[in-house]
């Protein structure tokens, strides 16, 4: 007869230290009821709390700590290190007055149940070589949980549900994945993906990106199915047993006969285009919601950055009108307090967008016809409440002042003015954008008679972060970016979508023109000045050093070896060795740009964002003397003579490219 149980996991949209509204939360999934900060002989624990009946049945601490990428537990916490170890744990007195309890079993141990057997991962525990499932498993474990916080990256959610699958494939058992969801107050995003498996099958899915706060996930299964898979795969287990915590109660009943157990299914996975499109949003619509602004105002110049940022605020306002279709009332309390109107239903993004999302053109007399109808176009497809005006009596206004004072007027080299005239001509005209964009974000909606202020959006990608591609404190310098973490690459591929997705056809001719930052003087009413001739490299190009430099941990010399194998194609090792020497040129002159960049949605493995993600040094020997020569030095063993000319962009050389 088989033993069939029901089980639930979910995704909690929870928010750092928001007490009130993470109980709520967690009353509405109807999981669990308490959480407190467990310390333990004076040490603090990351635990899960197993109970039942208001009773607590055990405290297990977490044992392998993430301390990655943008995980720090051991700030916070130390790893429970005694493996098959239990203490005793002296519940504080708040806790001993709702369940009368007053010590539980605390360490490394199971639940045994009168049907099945109980364990518990937490979080990157899944992720380790050390996995605790393995071992739990082998020793009659037949129902795992893990309860995580695991966030959002491209290209990510596959291996997250090959681990799921793979940690019941090889012995069997039942797999019980709950995550967390939303903006939790920081550059990440959590993407829920709850789900159920069992044998190495998923059999319930919970959604990736979605504006509900509350998501349950259950599924009915039957234990004789994890033994018989187990008494095909599995051996006898020769190493010390896990501690057991008995408990008279059983998960299945003798009426489970005619319940229908779940059938495996197949995941649904979202394109990386889809992936920024709902991603990001989401993480707008919570960071609007919980800032208590009316909106965002972005600098829209007509190219592919500033486009997809915009996009994306489109594609949320889409997913904000869903969602009230869908019945979200707590959408819908949120959308009405952000447009300051309680009476207020939201039906069409576009008409959405005409009261959150607000965008500017900010036009010189080195800016173009063609990015400003390409902005004007794509502020009327979208239906964002747009503006365009002239910076260049600000630009003057700012140059006269100088002016005044050191009788000097600096000139664009193509007037035959020198390349620190040139650059700096370039920045005033940046840096006077960002400080218009924060005086519109604050007095738009005053001069509009409505309450409120804007919440300043960036458009500077993860490419031009890395090679300090931007000056420093201009329009790229805002309250938040949402393609921040996203590659040039993907970014095209994303407005491709959107093109398609939301019939936003000003997007094409935005696709066709070549990346330009207009700051240098138009030649015949062209645009002279473009992104990679400024840079010396393509995006594409970029986005490979960026992932040796990050993830494979590459320096010039290693860099080099590599890429002469994997560009060998296109480039000889003459041009990889410039192209190598020239980006950690670009990179290290601008790493001090990392440490004010705008907090941006973390979306890529090789970001360069230097709050917490990739901790490095802001000022770097610059001439890389032994690691271009160990370049040289293998150059000339191939039989090559080695004379670099550097193109140097004046940007390279800005006056802010010293510390």
């Amino acid at each position: 007869m088989g033993r069939k149980v029901i089980l639930a996991t979910c995704s909690l949209n929870q928010w750092a230290l928001d007490f009130d509204g993470n109980l709520e939360r967690i009353l509405r999934s109807k999981l669990l009821k308490n959480c407190w900060p467990i310390m333990h002989h004076n040490v603090r624990y990351n635990c899960r709390v197993m109970f039942l009946n208001r009773k607590i049945l055990l405290i297990r601490p977490k044992m392998l700590l993430a301390n990655y990428g943008n995980n720090r537990e051991f700030r916070w916490f130390s790893p429970w290190n005694k493996l098959r170890h239990v203490e005793e744990y002296f519940l504080p007195r708040m806790i001993q007055d709702v369940t009368g309890e007053d010590t539980v079993p605390f360490g490394d141990c199971v639940l045994s149940t009168k049907d099945t057997c109980i364990g518990s991962e937490i979080c990157a525990e899944l992720w380790n070589s050390r996995s605790p499932h393995v071992d739990m498993g082998l020793d009659g474990v037949e129902i795992f949980t893990n309860s995580s916080a695991s966030y959002h990256e491209l290209r990510k959610a596959d291996h997250r549900v090959n681990l799921v699958k793979s940690a019941t494939t090889k012995s069997g058992g039942i797999y019980m994945f709950a995550n967390q969801k939303g903006c939790d107050g920081d550059r990440l995003y959590y993407d829920g993906c709850a789900m159920v498996a069992i044998n190495g099958d998923i059999v319930a899915q919970g959604t990736q990106f979605s504006l509900d706060e509350v998501e349950v996930v259950t599924a009915s299964l039957d234990l004789e199915d994890v033994r018989s898979y187990r008494g095909e795969h599995c051996h006898p287990h020769v190493h010390k047993p896990c501690h057991r915590v008995k408990v008279d109660f059983s998960l299945s009943d003798c009426n489970g006969v005619y319940l229908p157990t779940h059938q495996p299914i197949e995941w649904q996975f979202h394109t990386p285009e889809e992936e920024i499109s709902l991603g990001p949003a989401c993480w707008l619509w919570d960071y609007l919601r919980r800032s208590g602004q009316a909106g965002f105002l972005l600098p829209l110049s007509g190219g592919v950055d500033s486009s997809s940022t915009a996009c994306i605020v489109y594609s949320m306002c889409v997913l904000v009108c869903q969602a009230v279709r869908d019945g979200n009332s707590q959408v819908l309390e949120d959308v009405q307090r952000v447009v300051s109107d309680v009476s207020y239903t939201p039906v069409d993004p576009r008409e959405l967008c005409g009261r959150v999302f607000t965008t500017c053109y900010m036009a010189s007399e080195n800016s173009s016809e063609g990015t400003r109808n390409r902005a004007r176009d794509l502020a009327a497809q979208v239906g964002s409440s747009h503006m365009s005006l002239n910076i260049d009596i600000a630009v003057k206004a700012m140059l006269g002042i100088f002016s005044m004072v050191t009788g000097k007027w600096p000139q664009f080299s193509a007037n035959g003015g020198s390349t620190r005239e040139n650059l700096a001509l370039q920045n005033v005209q940046a840096r006077i954008r960002m400080i218009l964009a924060y005086l519109f974000a604050q007095l738009n909606q005053w001069a509009l008679g409505k309450p409120g202020g804007l919440l300043v959006l960036g458009s500077a990608n993860v490419d031009e972060s890395l090679t300090g591609y931007f000056t420093k404190y201009d329009c790229s310098s805002a309250d938040i970016n949402p393609i921040g973490g996203i590659s040039k690459t993907d970014l095209k591929s994303f407005l491709q979508y959107c093109a398609e997705q939301f019939q936003l056809t000003a997007l094409k001719s935005i696709m066709a023109a070549p990346p330009t930052a207009e700051l240098e003087p138009l030649a015949d009413g062209q645009v002279s000045q473009t992104d990679e001739s400024d840079m010396g490299m393509t995006y594409s190009e970029l986005s490979v050093i960026g992932r040796l430099r990050k993830i494979s941990k590459c320096g010039p010399y290693s860099m080099f070896c590599k890429l002469i194998h994997t560009w060998r194609e296109a480039l000889s090792p003459l041009q990889v060795a410039a192209k190598v020497k020239h980006f950690f040129k670009m990179y290290s002159v601008n790493r001090h740009k990392m440490t004010t960049v705008t907090p941006s949605y973390h979306a890529e493995s090789y970001g360069p964002d230097d709050n917490r993600f990739d901790l490095r040094p802001f000022l770097y020997n610059t001439r890389w003397s032994w690691q271009f020569r160990a370049i040289d030095d293998q150059m000339y063993s191939r039989g090559h003579i080695l004379i670099f000319h550097f193109p140097q962009p004046a940007w390279e050389f800005s006056d802010e490219a010293r510390p």
